[in-house]
């Protein structure tokens, strides 16, 4: 912010009426030349601020630098894997904990994962007061039509589910076996024949298997309108069960490469070094999938960081050029960039370029980024020069790891990622060479802006002094005029 000269000529505006004196325009004239050193801070301000400016773009385009840098030197980039299958409908293949071995897998799916349904076998609309108890178990076979069958329960049965006089229709039986999380969901199936109460496990497995025991209140026991209608056990094949059941909970049992897999789910977490499957359907066929290397984001890393660089390098040499047809000349005005000259970021600039020309010992395949066909430009700037050289040092990710994330004790064995990232952390950092310059030009700001005002307080002064002088010489002219007259009238009165 910069400070403009107050006018109080204003208030002068009816002097020199009596002396015939220019008195504001006399005042303006002296007031300008006296603005002049204000007229100078104010540029320089403006200077100042620009550089401001140009130092924040800098810090904020370096910190970018840091962020490409930091995400180049961490290891786990460079063990990152991405998986494909030959079919998406059978299996799908997840490698998003970034730990998957590369390798090829032959899955084969013999059956879902899937819980246990049953459905009240004839239509109703209500049923009887009672209680209705639900035992979680296994079942020793998992055919849809079974002979007699064993159960082994699973824990103790759940609290009684208690249906009162107010709760017997199917809607409200169906919400109170949905509160009481018994591991079973209710829910009402309607067509054309009525409405049938549907009970299905709700996790799969086949751990997840199911009995009801429901005890209808009285000695109403009939099976197909009291609540003893929800009565089912599918060891005994249930025999003179009003539920019929629709599918038993069973495992998914699949094939990898070769080996027999089971899981309660269909998704057989961490199958292999952090690869987990989900399989989606039965195959006569197998589905092929293969982990590999995921050069993709190894390769965008690589390239956002050239880019991040690029951008440093470009604004940095933007605003530090100087041009001998433009610079300083006696009389005229500074048209040279606004960091023309400047020791600070001049020399960041220059430890950004001695790290790309730095020789690297850290990988035994590489020792520059024109190794991986990164180029530095006639501007400055990095480049993929060789998309074919890059792709081939993709093929070998470990010694890329080594060229960007190895820490060490010299610059030659130390990577160049991590040097890349230390010093823009630095150069932003407190006390760093990009922080220290622009809290330097803030400090200068301030302190023109501090001259600014004690110039201003000066000039305001300056002025009101001016203007008292000048309407004392108005007043003083104007009586002199008026005596003048007074003398030329008596004179003129005494002649005659």
């Amino acid at each position: 912010m910069t400070t403009t000269p107050s006018s109080t000529t204003g208030s002068i505006s009816s002097a020199g009426l009596g002396s015939g004196l220019d008195v504001k325009s006399i005042i303006s004239s002296l007031m300008a030349v006296e603005s002049q050193p204000l007229q100078l801070l104010q540029d320089k301000a403006n200077t100042v601020q620009t550089e401001i400016s140009a130092v924040g773009q800098i810090q904020s385009l370096t910190s970018t630098l840091s962020d490409k840098a930091h995400a180049l030197s961490n290891s786990s980039l460079w063990t990152q894997t991405t998986s494909s299958t030959s079919d998406s409908t059978v299996v799908t293949a997840d490698t998003s904990g970034g730990t998957a071995a590369a390798g090829d897998y032959s899955v084969s799916v013999q059956q879902l994962a899937q819980g246990q349904t049953a459905t009240l076998a004839t239509a109703a609309t209500a049923l009887t007061p009672g209680t209705i108890t639900i035992q979680l178990g296994t079942y020793s076979t998992d055919s849809a039509t079974p002979p007699n069958t064993s159960f082994l329960a699973s824990g103790a049965a759940a609290p009684p589910i208690t249906i009162g006089p107010g709760d017997t229709s199917l809607a409200s039986i169906r919400d109170k076996i949905n509160q009481a999380n018994a591991g079973v969901s209710a829910s009402i199936i309607t067509d054309a024949s009525g409405s049938r109460l549907s009970l299905r496990s709700t996790t799969t497995g086949a751990a997840n298997g199911f009995q009801i025991t429901a005890t209808p209140a009285g000695t109403d026991p009939d099976p197909t309108s009291s609540l003893a209608a929800l009565n089912f056990d599918a060891s005994t094949g249930a025999v003179g069960s009003q539920m019929a059941l629709n599918q038993f909970a069973q495992n998914a049992k699949a094939t990898v490469n070769g080996i027999a897999v089971s899981s309660a789910t269909n998704k057989l977490s961490n199958i292999s070094d952090g690869l987990s499957l989900t399989l989606l359907k039965k195959t006569d066929t197998p589905a092929d999938v293969t982990v590999s290397s995921d050069t993709a984001s190894m390769q965008k890393a690589i390239t956002d960081f050239v880019s991040a660089y690029s951008a440093v390098q470009s604004y940095i040499s933007l605003e530090t050029k100087y041009d001998a047809g433009t610079a300083v000349q006696p009389g005229t005005s500074r048209q040279d960039s606004p960091l023309t000259g400047d020791p600070s970021v001049i020399g960041f600039q220059n430890q950004l370029r001695a790290i790309v020309n730095t020789t690297s010992t850290t990988s035994s395949m590489f020792a520059r980024l024109s190794d991986i066909g990164i180029a530095v430009q006639t501007d400055g700037t990095l480049a993929v020069a060789s998309s074919t050289k890059l792709t081939s040092a993709l093929q070998h990710p470990d010694e890329l790891s080594k060229l960007f994330t190895t820490y060490g004790t010299t610059n030659e064995n130390t990577g160049i990622a991590v040097r890349f990232g230390a010093l823009a952390d630095n150069a932003v950092g407190v006390n760093g060479t990009l922080y220290s310059r622009a809290s330097g030009l803030r400090g200068e700001l301030s302190r023109n802006q501090q001259q600014q005002d004690d110039m201003q307080t000066h000039l305001d002064a300056t002025q009101a002094r001016l203007t008292a002088q000048y309407q004392a010489l108005d007043t003083t002219m104007s009586q002199m005029s008026a005596l003048s007259s007074y003398v030329s009238q008596q004179v003129s009165l005494m002649e005659k």
